[in-house]
Formats: C-alpha cells, structure tokens, sequence
C-alpha cells in the first residue's frame, strides 16, 4: 500500500515531517477500515455501472468522508475505465491523489456559505471535463450552505449535466433541506471501533518502525472515540512525548486520563467500605493533575464493562491485562450496586461543574457511593431482602414525629466473645497486648498501604518477625510502594529491626475489614431486634399489614 498522497509509492526522505494522518491516509478502497457496508455498495454500483449524479456522505469528524470522496472520484475518471479500483499509477488517478486534477474541485462549504459561490461553481459545471471522464465536486460540510445556496445547487441536482457528479459530505445531514436529500444517494459511516483504531495504529507505527505498548493503544483507541484520523493525530502527538515510543505511561500523562489502576482502586475502597481510602484517590488524581471529570467517565466505562460481565459475558470482548480484573470484580459486587454506582458517576459528572470545586465534587461523588451502597444482609443475599414498609410516606412521617424514639435502636454494647468465636481465632502472642486491628489504627496510615492493611491478618508475631496472610483475591494490593509503607509504620511501632512477610493464599477471616464487618453485622442486628420487638413498631405493622425493610434500620452513631 502506498502510503503518501505523492507522485512515488516509496515515501521520501524529506517526508518524515508529514503528519501520520496524511501520510497514512486510504488511497483504495481496500485500505478503508470499518466502512465495509459502505465500499460494496460503491464497488457493486461501479461494477455494474449504475452510476447516480449525486452522493451524501454523512458521520463523525474523522471517520473517512472526504477520503472516500477522493476514492471515488478516482474510480470515476482512472484511465483503466469506471472501476472500483482504480490502478493509482494513471495521470488522473496520480494527480487525483495531489490534488492537481482539474476536473475535481473541492469546496469547504463552511467557508464558502453564499449564493455567489454556489453560483460560480455550478456556472463551471455546465462545460465539458477538461482532461478527465466527469468533473467531481466535492463539496465538504455541504450543511453550512445558506438557504439561498441550497436553492441554487437545487436545479441542478434535478437536472444534472451527463459529465458532473457531486459527493457532498456532512457531520449534520438534519440541516440539509429534504428537497437535496431526496436527490442524493446517502451513504453513513459508522465511527470506528476500539479495536479497529487498534488494529490500523498497529499497523501504521509497525511500518513506522515505532515501538508501541498495547496499553498504549488502548488509551489511544478510547480518546479518539471513533475517529481514525483523531487518533492517528493523537499518536503523533505521543510520538513526539515519549521521544519516538509510545508507552502506557507517557500516553496517560499527555492526554490527562485516569490509569486503570486508580479506577481499581476506587472500586476496592467501596467494597472495603474504606472511607480514607476512597478519599485519598481523588487527592492522588488531583495531585497528579489528572482530570477528575475524566476519571467519572471512566470509571463509568469500567462499571458498564462489569455490568456487561455479570449480565452477557458474551457481548464483552475483554483482550486487556485488565480483564482478569473486570472478572473479578463481576463476581465480587452485586449487579444492584454495579448499577447504582454507575448512575451515582453519570450524575456526579454532570453535576461537577455546579460543585464548589472539581476535587470537592468527584470527593462526594465518591462518598454517595459508599452512603447509597445497598446494605447486604450478613445472612442472605440482596435479593432475598424483604420489600421495603408499604404503609403511607405521611403516615410514616407522622408515627416518627409522635414517637421519634421509637424508630432508633440504642447503640448496642459489643457482645462478648462466645467460646466458639474465641477458638476460632488464630493465638498470636503480642508484646504490646494488642490485636491486629488495634495496631492498624494505631499506625494511622493512609491511602493504599493503609487498604492492605486492613486486608492482611496476623499469622505470627515473635516481637522481632511478623508474617501477614493476605486473601489471593487481594494480592494486587501487594504493590512494592504499599508494602514499603506498611512495613515502615510496624518498624515506628516495634522497632527499627522487625522483619515484615506476606503469604498469599487461605486466610481465617481476622482482617481489619472483616472484624469490623462482623461488628456491624452484630450491631445491625441488634438494631433489627430493637426496631422489631418495639411495641408502638408492632402496633404499625399490625395496624396497616405492613412490613418492616431491614435495610432501612440504622443502628445509633451511624451515619449513612
């Protein structure tokens, strides 16, 4: 394929300057990427010489309208005769691709809106093609035209001279008049696909020589959001940034965007229930300079592809180092909170230009997920939860005014340890007296390292080694900077010579999280009793049959 709109197959050597998207840009119709629906009906209609005088082409900024144009118009006046693939080496089809065929005028309608130029072009085509078969006119964002402009094209769409086609290309078809429409053969192309983008980037910097990372990619193929020519721009851009390579990293901090990581982050704080965690991804990001209104959007893309997992795994084609972790995550959260969390992030990212701040903003969309997450039952999953009290809101409201003790359980005090629970926990002996959970308070860590440690359990502590047991659906948290935090705030504590392990693999159930876990489930539960043994509560229930939700009981001290 050659790949410059040039007088040589063979780029020169002074046309390294040439920006990719021109260098690269489809001379065939076979090089066109994700317009196939498009290229047979052309390549059927030139085949069979059903030729029309008139062609829309209608899509997104990028997608390949004009390209096409300028194939077509090739295959109109090639020497070899009407062809869907015109030999590239004739004089048309040659100065075609230069730009110096007299026969072809483009025309950018967004600068040449009036009447007057309208006028002048189609004076023109009333004469004979000076070298070629027909004149082409390409008249791009034929949508800007004015009415009077319109009016004028109009006569001659309806009686079009024998030697004239006109390939008229738009991002907004609604703003052409139905009388232009109904005179054109309108053709829509379709934004590329992710892994299409893929493929052609691939493909492009492969003959570039340019080493790529597949992440890189990636990242790429998300930000051009359809566009080849976008991102074919945006690779050039992270050409010159990564000094000659493209690299994961180097792509994120040019385009600003939110790593995978984060997002991972994100999600393992809400399931952890983890409020410092969760609110020390936005400082992260902001420090980072990272757009926060980037990162809900992203994080809605990441929800969608776990909702996709949970619900069709079929439809998600996950090929990223990432997918182990869509998995993972698909199986961990319900499909009730997945959605939940996916509405509370398109609304947050609406709602963040109205925020005192974007970092303040992105933090309380943050802190609604962890609010608003439905509450699971410690003993049955969600969806065996009963249906919510079906008496009357006002009637509520009224009971709760008259008696608004009667709706709160007292705080319960911590049930003692039963013999069965004692025996079931590991026997550590502790220099200082205290448990695991007590000594990660005490360390008042933060961020991730302050997250893996509330995922560890202690196996063993000697005073001068303690070994950690980490569940293997947290060994993503054993990152090198985590650890070292960990380990330094055991070594404040115990001193300077403790020896700090991890072992991955079967745990007991004493981690930080899942001791406070069970200490909310206890108080829940309590709670529960509270609410239903009262008596004004039973009289309610009794009273208009109705029932009482569970989840909608908030223990005292308790913030939702």
């Amino acid at each position: 394929m050659s790949d410059l709109f040039g007088e040589s197959s063979q780029p020169a050597k002074n046309q390294a300057s040439v920006a990719l998207a021109r260098k690269w840009r489809p001379r065939r119709f076979a090089d066109l990427t994700g317009q196939e629906h498009v290229v047979q009906a052309l390549s059927n209609a030139l085949t069979q010489g059903r030729l029309h005088h008139a062609y829309l082409f209608t899509g997104t900024r990028g997608v390949g309208k004009t390209t096409l144009a300028r194939i077509l118009a090739k295959c109109l006046n090639c020497e070899t005769g009407v062809t869907p693939e015109p030999c590239g080496e004739c004089s048309a089809c040659r100065q075609i691709d230069t730009g110096r065929f007299v026969d072809l005028l483009e025309l950018d309608a967004a600068s040449n809106t009036g009447v007057d130029n309208m006028r002048e072009v189609l004076d023109n085509a009333q004469y004979a093609p000076t070298v070629g078969r027909y004149k082409v006119y390409i008249i791009d964002e034929v949508h800007m035209l004015s009415k009077p402009a319109f009016n004028s094209m109009l006569k001659t769409l309806e009686e079009p001279p024998e030697h004239v086609k006109f390939i008229l290309a738009t991002t907004d078809p609604q703003k052409i008049p139905v009388t232009v429409l109904s005179r054109c053969l309108q053709f829509n192309l379709k934004p590329m696909t992710p892994p299409q983008v893929v493929q052609r980037l691939s493909f492009v910097l492969g003959e570039e020589g340019i080493a790529a990372e597949a992440s890189a990619l990636n990242l790429l193929s998300r930000a051009a959001n359809g566009s080849m020519r976008d991102a074919l721009s945006l690779a050039d851009q992270a050409i010159a940034h990564g000094s000659g390579k493209l690299e994961a990293a180097a792509v994120e901090a040019m385009l600003g965007t939110v790593g995978q990581e984060y997002l991972f982050d994100i999600l393992d704080a809400l399931s952890c229930q983890d409020a410092d965690a969760l609110l020390a991804q936005p400082r992260l990001l902001s420090e980072r300079g990272l757009s926060l209104s980037a990162a809900l959007q992203d994080l809605g893309s990441l929800l969608t592809r776990i909702a996709l997992a949970q619900a069709a795994p079929g439809a998600l084609v996950e090929d990223g180092q990432d997918a182990a972790r869509v998995q993972e995550y698909a199986q961990k959260l319900d499909a009730e909170t997945v959605q939940l969390y996916y509405q509370i992030a398109l609304n947050g990212r609406r709602d963040l230009p109205f925020a005192p701040d974007e970092l303040s903003g992105f933090s309380m969309t943050l802190l609604r997920m962890l609010a608003f997450a439905p509450a699971a039952d410690a003993s049955r999953p969600l969806a065996a939860r009963p249906a919510a009290l079906s008496m009357p809101k006002a009637q509520i409201a009224q009971a709760a005014a008259e008696k608004p003790q009667a709706l709160h359980a007292a705080e319960p005090s911590p049930p003692p340890a039963s013999p069965a629970q004692a025996s079931a926990a590991p026997t550590v002996s502790m220099q200082s007296g205290q448990d695991w959970p007590a000594i990660v308070v005490d360390l008042r860590l933060g961020g991730m390292a302050r997250m893996l440690a509330d995922q560890c359990e202690l196996k063993s502590f000697d005073g001068s080694a303690m070994q950690l047991g980490l569940a293997e659906t947290h060994k993503h948290l054993l990152d090198k900077i985590y650890q070292e935090k960990l380990e330094a705030a055991l070594r404040q504590k115990f001193g300077a010579g403790l020896k700090v392990s991890f072992e991955v693999g079967a745990v007991s159930g004493h981690s930080p999280v899942e001791v406070r876990a069970r200490a909310r489930a206890e108080k829940q539960a309590e709670a529960v009793a509270a609410i239903e043994t009262d008596p004004f509560i039973r009289d309610l229930v009794e009273q208009f049959d109705a029932r009482i939700d569970p989840a909608s009981i908030q223990p005292l001290g308790e913030q939702q």
